[in-house]
């Protein structure tokens, strides 16, 4: 992938609006808010002027005008320049075509997901599930709402691949916590075992590993290969 001046996804959101029209900085905030953009997009009203500044900087907008009305602080209107309308096109092909490996922050606590009790995960991978199924419901309402409006969905798509990706962490985390609770999942016996053992004796589930004769009456071949 191509390394970007002004890298801040925010700053492509900003591109992209401009791509339809000039428009102040708070205009832009409005219209991705009202669109529910700020949905697939973090959207940080202050740091929102230090994108538009660092674009500016490098050439993709620029000022068109400086408004005032009455009272209220000056604002200044931008324009996408030559080089801004190649940067957004080439950036959202990229987008588009160019997978990237994103981490996920339940992965990364997956991966070190013994370092708790198993009952404890399951704990946590239930309360987990309750907000990710809320968020569900939520994104079907207003889909549901979309379409009884006639609005096209070319303009939500993103919305989709969103609940798409809620719909398998729900049914992977589902399925997960399962396998926990009945000691389905390979290695779960093991685990429960050595917390056992550690709340029982204080011996660290580590410590346990270093002679798994003695705390689990054999030898672990995987244990070979770490």
């Amino acid at each position: 992938m191509a390394k970007r001046k002004v890298a801040n996804p925010l700053a492509f959101a900003v591109l992209g609006s401009l791509s339809e029209r000039p428009m102040h900085p708070y205009e832009i905030s409005t219209t991705l808010r009202s669109r529910g953009k700020d949905s697939s997009i973090k959207l940080n009203y202050g740091s929102l002027y230090s994108v538009v500044g660092a674009l500016e900087k490098h050439g993709f907008i620029e000022a068109q005008e400086t408004l005032r009305d009455g009272n209220r602080p000056e604002r200044t209107v931008y324009r996408l320049t030559k080089a801004g309308e190649a940067e957004f096109a080439d950036w959202l092909t990229e987008l588009i075509g160019s997978p990237a490996r994103e981490f996920h922050p339940l992965e990364a606590g997956l991966a070190y997901m013994p370092g708790l009790q198993p009952d404890r995960v399951v704990e946590l991978l239930e309360q987990r599930l309750t907000a990710v199924d809320a968020e569900i419901e939520q994104i079907v309402a207003a889909h549901e709402q979309m379409v009884s409006m006639d609005f096209p969905r070319v303009f939500w798509v993103e919305s989709e691949l969103r609940l798409a990706l809620l719909k398998a962490e729900s049914a992977y985390v589902h399925q997960l916590a399962e396998e926990i609770r009945t000691d389905a999942l390979s290695g779960s016996g093991f685990w429960r075992q050595a917390w056992k053992t550690s709340i029982e004796q204080g011996i660290s589930p580590a410590d346990q590993l270093k002679d798994p004769v003695k705390y689990f009456g054999q030898e672990f071949a995987w244990m070979k290969h770490q």
